[in-house]
């Protein structure tokens, strides 16, 4: 018995000897917790039987019997066994580990698809159900662009049927007789009807004897009448951009109102929506017809329409730079001179001759007004300082100035141009007795109010 004993506890000393290293670091792969109440459980089971061994060792006709330690046993060994399992299955994933890193993306995806195969599922009913309405849809596009070519097709046929120089040529022979040019004319050249020449009334060839004005007249007419149609049979409804540019070189004053007139009308065309033209630039050096082509009575005063633009080029050293106004950048001489009157840091030195200008243009040149009747506007002082504005800005911008004449009074130069204002002021004023006697000339006053309206000025100054 006491051999037996002697047994027992070296066998359970070597067994809790084992599980207390194992427990004290259990390692990465065991649970610690599970372990050490597993080992716990034993190991008190150990300490009942000793104590129940001792307790027979002393009494040898006692009766004992010793608690089963199997269960606990075989629960710590299954423990370790798991973890050996998990141990290995770690061992091998490091000794293969692109088939392992492939398992892992494969059980991946499969956990994403069987968490999201609700998702998945109504997805491929949607990307069924689009992909045929997308097909449905590219067939009826591929119809339309059937019958489009279709209707394209017997559009050029229909443009290449009716298409006829004979209406311009008609139209720019009107022009033409309109406006005084009656020694030659357009006729339609070949048997086709869609070519032109120029011929004298006799029906001479008159291409090689038009002088330099007619031929950039009619080249312009040609140009003009050309932006409603085309140079051929199935390009009428082409949209356009048009460039004029410079086109009144050589021509003389006449013909460059027409020319004006003729742009004004695309131009108007185009803020309407008519026709084909969708974009006009005007380029010119020639101040005067600037004036005439870009005159818009519904322009703002001081600014310029949504649609237009206004540009300035200039050459410095060689480089051309170009430069964009909010406004009409270019003005006649007869605006820049109301211009300088206006402006408050204007020199006294050249002002005489500025109001002198004026008044001969506004006054002597178009009302045919002297200055005796000028002066009889007014009474008292300022019929004096009238008179003596006369003989100041005529004397001032006529005469030279020494070193003592210079220095002009501001005070002076004020009164002078408040009774210039005031030239203007009575003379558009009929309910008063001068306003009366300046308004006797109707044909003047209708005269100069319509000059001021054309050139954007009201009626005050």
């Amino acid at each position: 018995m006491a051999q037996l004993s002697t047994r027992y506890e070296a066998a359970t000393k070597a067994v809790c000897d084992r599980l207390d290293v194992l427990v004290a670091s259990p390692g990465r792969f065991i649970d610690s917790e599970t372990l050490t109440e597993r080992y716990h459980a034993l190991k008190t089971a150990f300490e009942l039987n000793h104590e129940r061994l001792v307790a027979k060792r002393r009494e040898p006709s006692s009766e004992i019997t010793l608690e089963y330690t199997k269960e606990f046993a075989s629960a710590i060994s299954d423990l370790l066994m798991q973890a050996n399992t998990v141990i290995d299955e770690y061992n091998e994933t490091i000794r293969d580990l692109s088939k392992s890193k492939r398992t892992l993306t494969s059980q991946v995806w499969r956990f994403i698809v069987e968490e999201r195969r609700t998702d998945l599922t109504t997805y491929d009913a949607s990307a069924t159900k689009l992909g045929k309405m997308i097909e449905g849809l590219e067939a009826k596009i591929a119809e339309k662009k059937g019958e489009r070519a279709r209707l394209d097709a017997q559009l050029k046929a229909k443009e290449a049927s009716i298409t006829s120089v004979k209406p311009t040529v008609d139209e720019i022979n009107r022009i033409l007789f309109s406006f005084g040019f009656t020694s030659f004319k357009l006729a339609v050249a070949s048997e086709r009807g869609d070519m032109y020449r120029i011929v004298r009334l006799d029906g001479s060839d008159a291409a090689k004897t038009l002088s330099e004005g007619e031929r950039s007249f009619i080249t312009f007419l040609y140009f003009y009448h050309m932006l409603a149609g085309s140079t051929s049979g199935s390009g009428t409804t082409a949209d356009k951009v048009v460039v004029f540019d410079d086109p009144v070189s050589s021509l003389d004053s006449d013909v460059l109102f027409i020319v004006s007139a003729l742009i004004r009308k695309v131009v108007g065309d185009v803020r309407a929506g008519k026709g084909s033209v969708r974009q006009v630039f005007v380029l010119t050096h020639n101040i005067y017809f600037h004036k005439e082509v870009s005159y818009d009575r519904d322009r703002p005063a001081s600014g310029c329409r949504r649609d237009e633009t206004f540009w300035v080029v200039r050459k410095r050293d060689n480089v051309s730079s170009l430069h964009h106004y909010a406004f009409n950048p270019v003005k006649t001489s007869y605006e820049l001179l109301w211009e300088d009157v206006r402006n408050s840091e204007r020199a006294n030195l050249t002002i005489q001759n500025t109001l002198r200008r004026i008044v001969e243009n506004y006054l002597v040149v178009l009302g045919g007004w002297k200055q005796d009747v000028i002066v009889a506007l007014f009474t008292g002082r300022d019929a004096q300082v009238c008179a003596s504005l006369f003989s100041w800005i005529n004397d001032g911008s006529h005469s030279a100035h020494d070193d003592i004449y210079l220095a002009a009074d501001d005070n002076a130069v004020q009164s002078y141009l408040r009774v210039f204002e005031q030239v203007f002021e009575m003379g558009w004023l009929p309910s008063s007795p001068h306003g009366i006697a300046m308004c006797q000339n109707g044909r003047w006053k209708k005269r100069l109010r319509e000059r001021t309206a054309d050139e954007g000025y009201s009626d005050r100054r």
